[in-house]
């Protein structure tokens, strides 16, 4: 009985393991000695996978949930209704569904946040405790999917939320990098730029916030039952520091893009006729002002945030979204 409870001990299930953060943490949990469910929609998936336990389902399906949380004491909540389509429909019902699986295994809920949850009266430095008064639709929703943590963890539900900058990494396919500053899948011939200028922005190196996720778990019985923790990650004070590291990567690999602007404008005309371009557009405060994040409380917890040289992340990440030849 000691040992099959050990073992459960270090079994969690990933919703959104093959994205971006979900696929990363998982990977690294498997690497820490962790058992990995996986819960998928794509057919034909079940069964073990890189070392995965695959099991096929929808986390919009609480008994598909639940059945896969069965013995887990983790469980990894990173999943999102791609390209910002259906939030309304979706978001929430699925944090419901992850809750019921909570409850009924008394396993602890890991989510990846984001900084949706903060209106402009928040910036420039935002800290746990800021206020959340979110001018976006998006933003609305994910303050009352962290407030239905809370109320859980008021009865025996525990969370850790980890908020981080705008991701990237080698397996981020759906992000800001690969999608606006850089072309995924192309040579880099040019690097665009979606804030104004001399405007700081955030970025986090998604194998450093899973790592970071790691930590917390291993620590998850002497945290408070609902935990919120902020990563600085790679504060671009200017706006241009990230652009730089991709040209400086690109240099070496004898490539040499021209930095440019990226197209708002054409956002804006082709946004009635197109969702997710309508939601990005909806999202561009994010670029128009500074937004950096305190790392005061994780650092106090762990110590020291897990932190890639951004050069090292950049090169990474372009290798792995198919940018160097």
């Amino acid at each position: 009985m000691e040992t099959t409870q050990k073992m459960h001990d270090r079994r969690a299930l990933v919703l959104g393991a093959t994205g971006g953060i979900g696929g990363e943490l998982a990977r690294q949990l498997l690497d820490a000695g962790w058992e990995v469910n996986a819960l998928t929609r794509r057919p034909n998936i079940e069964g073990e996978r890189a070392g995965i336990r695959w099991i096929r389902g929808d986390a919009m399906d609480r008994e598909s949930v639940s059945a896969a949380a069965r013995g887990c004491s983790v469980i990894v909540h990173a999943v999102n209704p791609p390209g910002y389509r259906r939030w309304s429909e979706l978001v929430l019902p699925m944090i419901d569904n992850t809750i019921a699986a909570a409850r009924m295994t008394g396993a602890t809920i890991v989510l990846p946040g984001t900084v949706y949850n903060y209106g402009p009266d928040a910036f420039p430095l935002l800290t746990e405790d800021s206020p959340q008064r979110p001018a976006t639709r998006k933003g609305a929703i994910r303050v009352e999917l962290e407030r239905r943590l809370l109320a859980a963890s008021e009865h025996g539900v525990r969370t850790i939320v980890v908020r981080a900058g705008d991701f990237f990494g080698p397996h981020v396919g759906n992000s800001w990098f690969s999608q606006g500053l850089v072309k995924g899948g192309s040579p880099l011939d040019v690097v665009r730029l979606p804030g104004r200028e001399g405007v700081g922005h955030s970025w986090s190196y998604v194998p450093d916030v899973a790592r970071t996720m790691c930590l917390l778990i291993e620590r998850r019985a002497t945290l408070e039952p609902f935990s919120t923790f902020h990563m600085t990650g790679h504060w671009d004070e200017d706006g241009t520091r990230m652009a730089a590291a991709i040209s400086a990567v690109a240099r070496r690999r004898g490539m040499h893009p021209r930095v440019g602007r990226f197209p708002w404008w054409l956002v804006r005309l082709a946004a009635p006729f197109t969702t997710t371009l309508r939601e990005l557009l909806e999202m561009r405060y994010l670029w128009q002002v500074p937004v950096k994040m305190s790392n005061a409380r994780l650092s106090a917890t762990l110590g020291d945030e897990p932190h890639t040289p951004l050069e090292a992340a950049v090169e990474a990440t372009l290798s792995g979204i198919g940018c160097l030849s």
